[in-house]
């Protein structure tokens, strides 16, 4: 891949991107508990709903022609509202458990970076400028965001640390790999796909501590009230950034 391709579908990935970025994955955690447990429509029901919508707008994106950014964020909303609903569903409901649960998405989401790689030579952001590349794009997004709910889960819940330890673990994990980034030369991909993976479950625990009842360690916001704030936020995020892709330039060493 040339490091200074550009064309590619996504925004610049900038400071800017992540902020964005952690506020529709906490919009995902808090938009999907409303449907699912305020709203109580369960969540299967919730997962079929906002799958629906993921199914609607990632056609629309791939369709596109060239990048709209409300597009772009609408899609990324969509995948961390039917990421949470579906990783609770399979975590809860199914009764796999959030250890369980994130090991098989896991695997789920290594099996399609992998295939990605395998069938395109890379899985650069840079490259996202083909219909077959962004249906591998979306696809990674969507389970990342997935597993990322699980892990959030699991951290908050199950290894004690409650919602606001299991966000600092996760905002270290992240500061981790941006050092490894910019200090040790880390892979441009690699340090974006694990960025991504890491935000939705920092985004999960901001999330539940916004809304989960005091006795659980949460704030006990309105999920609907939270939901639409953060929304609010997201678009003057969306309308203060830019309204070309970006040209995600990458050093030889981020070409994976």
């Amino acid at each position: 891949m040339n490091p200074t391709q550009g064309a590619a579908k996504v925004p610049e990935v900038t400071l800017g991107f992540w902020i964005i970025k952690i506020l529709a994955t906490t919009l995902g955690e808090t938009g999907g508990d409303a449907l699912s447990m305020t709203m109580d429509l369960g969540y299967a029901l919730s997962s079929v709903i906002f799958f629906a919508l993921f199914a609607v707008t990632v056609a629309a994106q791939i369709g596109a022609r060239s990048f709209n950014r409300f597009l772009y964020w609408v899609v990324i909303v969509a995948t961390t509202t039917v990421g949470t609903t579906m990783a609770d569903f399979a975590d809860r409901s199914l009764g796999i458990g959030y250890v369980g649960g994130s090991l098989v998405l896991l695997a789920i989401l290594l099996t399609v970076l992998g295939l990605w790689w395998f069938t395109q030579g890379s899985i650069a952001v840079a490259t996202v400028s083909t219909p077959k590349i962004e249906a591998f794009y979306w696809a990674t997004i969507l389970f990342s965001n997935t597993l990322g709910t699980a892990l959030g889960d699991f951290f908050a819940d199950d290894s004690g640390l409650g919602y606001e330890g299991a966000a600092v673990v996760f905002a270290i994990g992240l500061g981790l790999v941006a050092l490894a980034y910019y200090r040790f030369n880390l892979s441009a991909a690699l340090a974006f796909w694990a960025g991504f993976i890491l935000t939705r479950p920092l985004g999960a625990t901001v999330g539940d501590t916004l809304t989960k009842p005091f006795a659980d360690g949460g704030l006990h916001l309105s999920r609907i009230t939270s939901s639409a704030v953060i929304a609010a936020l997201i678009a003057v995020g969306v309308l203060l950034s830019g309204r070309r892709a970006g040209s995600h330039p990458a050093r030889p060493a981020g070409n994976a």
